[in-house]
């Protein structure tokens, strides 16, 4: 089992800038692919970005590409996204995920952290 500890949430006013942690534990070897996801009342789950944890082939959905970064510290078994330029649109409640390298679908959450971005 792996577990993930999001942190750094909170309200920022547009054009701010944030970063997210997340923190890893557990069967951490397992966890090839880390990913953030981003939920808003009403809709579904929306990919983020997703990065191997070796740090290789970042992913990131187009409406952050160029304004958030996904990064990891394997020292620190610690995932990061760095949002920069924020919208309000960026408002949501985010959350950490992991998968296995040949996992279709990710297997752990974390319980989420809320970014709320102020217009």
């Amino acid at each position: 089992q792996v577990q993930l500890v999001e942190s750094g949430g909170g309200l920022v006013q547009s054009g701010g800038s944030l970063r997210l942690s997340c923190s890893t534990s557990g069967r951490t070897f397992s966890a090839g692919v880390m990913g953030w996801f981003r939920e808003t009342p009403g809709k579904e789950r929306e990919f983020v970005a997703a990065i191997r944890r070796t740090g290789a082939n970042a992913y990131y959905a187009d409406s952050v590409k160029g304004r958030f970064t996904i990064s990891t510290d394997n020292a620190k078994n610690t995932v990061y996204l760095q949002m920069n330029r924020l919208k309000a649109e960026d408002t949501a409640v985010y959350y950490c995920a992991a998968r296995s390298l040949t996992a279709s679908v990710y297997e752990h959450w974390g319980q989420g952290t809320q970014v709320t971005v102020s217009s």
